[in-house]
């Protein structure tokens, strides 16, 4: 590095006139190369830059229904003349479906069986969590329903470990048709019969209130968050029929939704909701990282402790974190239920953001957590209709009578890799824009490589749809997208599972090999 740099300093004086002669320039050069070409130099990388518009569209299939819209939109002329009673799909196409009433927030699985919460409303045939035999894609079965006190209304709770074969769920009072003292968890296991499901546990954990929740990868501790300023508990589940309380953490943590746990347990990735006032949600929106290692460990004594925070105002209503690794990188992979909702109604909080220039839809986002202390922007995961650009597009989307009560519009809410390693895959839901599939091989250029928008069900009766009491029984326009996603391959053939809230369960395949997905 000093001899190239003094050579350099030579030739630099001979143009100033200040005496090399014209051979000892071309020495000077040749010794120049002969010096770059013994000792390689260290490449000067550039830092990658940070994604942050609309990802390229995906190239659909000849014969498939394609958006005519923008990139997510169901426009309110497809809406009201009937054309979005039709599913819209990219390179994936329906190939089984099981109804039912409708279904809640969350689907999880182990085998070939699926579990997806309802509503928990009086009207409802079928009370409970509905578990599903999906081994023929064609033709999803509903096996039975659990009715535990935390599965009649499970939420976003309802998580499976699969290394311990164990199916989990909370609930407490404040979201949903719950009494005032409820305040349980219930654990299952699913090793010998998943389309039965066996209870171990059903138990009162005072203090407690629950929301959502999730598994330490080590299935020994379960995680149940309350939303609000309730924080979490942690449950040591090392005997699934006698769990434990380890403790409840709201000083720590006060405001969190939903919750994921590093592989060795020592880190807990929390979101942090906020910028959504139609919630009651004014504050800070976006992640923290806690130390849990003294939960993991069962050490009272070291309580956990804030690691690193990371917010953002593009955004709101955070809802959910995947931890997963590029090329041995740690990251994490997030959503937002909400856009930026600065005032009390939802309908005119999406044009006040506009107004703003701000979207007034979230969507999922990809964050470097290299550096705990300092996390940073790898990507967002916008559709057309998350760029606020297009406002002007989208505003006039939602119908009078329901408009305000859309909180969500065309956000994102859960989102699932197919690997936590290395991810190549990441399918979304987004509420109204239904579900989206991105190719995340590199995380700094995602791109969109599928999409099915099921159709809506308008008035339909549907008593265990969350859409359905959310809006009253009224005209639905679109169906709500919300639960995580299921990657599964049998043969040549490339499944997703997922839910749609008025739709039920389904199961789409992919309809081009994924050598041309994913060249």
């Amino acid at each position: 590095m000093g001899k190239a740099f003094r050579v350099r300093s030579g030739v630099r004086n001979s143009a100033s006139g200040r005496g090399l002669s014209g051979r000892t320039l071309v020495l000077a050069l040749a010794s120049l190369l002969m010096t770059c070409g013994s000792e390689p130099q260290p490449a000067t990388t550039t830092p990658p830059v940070a994604w942050t518009k609309p990802v390229p569209k995906a190239t659909c299939g000849a014969t498939d229904r394609v958006e005519p819209g923008l990139q997510g939109q169901t426009s309110i002329a497809d809406r009201t003349s009937g054309a979005s009673e039709t599913a819209y799909n990219c390179n994936l196409e329906l190939v089984g479906q099981a109804q039912g009433e409708g279904g809640e927030w969350q689907l999880t699985w182990f085998n070939d069986c699926a579990y997806y919460g309802t509503y928990n409303n009086a009207q409802q045939a079928h009370l409970g969590t509905v578990v599903i035999d999906a081994s023929n894609p064609a033709s999803p079965q509903v096996t039975t329903y659990l009715t535990e006190r935390a599965t009649l209304d499970p939420w976003e709770s309802l998580k499976v470990n699969e290394p311990r074969k164990l199916l989990g769920a909370t609930k407490g009072p404040g979201f949903g048709p719950t009494q005032p003292t409820d305040r349980q968890f219930a654990f299952y296991d699913i090793s010998s019969d998943c389309k039965h499901p066996a209870l171990l546990s059903d138990i009162d954990v005072p203090g407690h209130t629950g929301h959502a929740g999730d598994w330490a990868p080590d299935g020994m501790t379960y995680y149940g968050t309350g939303a609000g300023g309730t924080g979490f508990t942690a449950m040591d589940v090392s005997d699934p029929a006698h769990p434990k309380l380890i403790g409840h953490y709201a000083e720590e943590m006060d405001s969190t939704h939903d919750i994921s746990i590093s592989n060795d347990g020592k880190r807990a990735y929390l979101t942090r909701w906020g910028n959504f006032v139609p919630f009651g949600l004014p504050g800070p929106n976006g992640l923290v990282i806690l130390d849990t290692s003294g939960i993991q460990a069962r050490d009272a004594g070291f309580p956990p402790r804030v690691v690193g925070q990371f917010y953002w105002e593009d955004g709101g209503t955070a809802q959910q974190t995947i931890p997963v690794t590029f090329k041995g990188k740690p990251h994490i992979i997030f959503t937002d239920e909400c856009g930026y909702g600065p005032l009390a109604s939802p309908a005119d909080s999406r044009f006040e953001a506009c107004r703003r220039g701000i979207s007034p839809h979230g969507f999922a986002r990809i964050i470097d957590i290299s550096d705990e202390t300092d996390p940073k922007l790898v990507s967002k995961l916008m559709l057309e209709v998350n760029d606020p650009a297009n406002c002007d597009k989208f505003l006039s989307d939602f119908p009078t009578d329901t408009s305000a009560l859309d909180n969500y519009g065309y956000s994102s809410h859960y989102c699932t890799p197919d690997t936590k390693t290395d991810p190549k895959i990441l399918a979304c839901g987004y509420w109204g824009a239904g579900l989206r599939v991105f190719d995340i091989r590199d995380p700094y250029k995602p791109k969109e490589i599928a999409y099915y928008k099921p159709p809506a069900q308008r008035t339909k009766f549907l008593p265990a749809s969350s859409m359905w009491n959310d809006y009253g029984g009224k005209d639905r326009t679109t169906d709500r997208v919300s639960a995580n996603v299921r990657f599964r391959t049998i043969g040549n053939e490339n499944y997703l599972w997922f839910v749609g809230q008025d739709n039920g369960f389904m199961i789409v395949r992919f309809t081009k090999p994924m050598s041309q997905l994913l060249p």
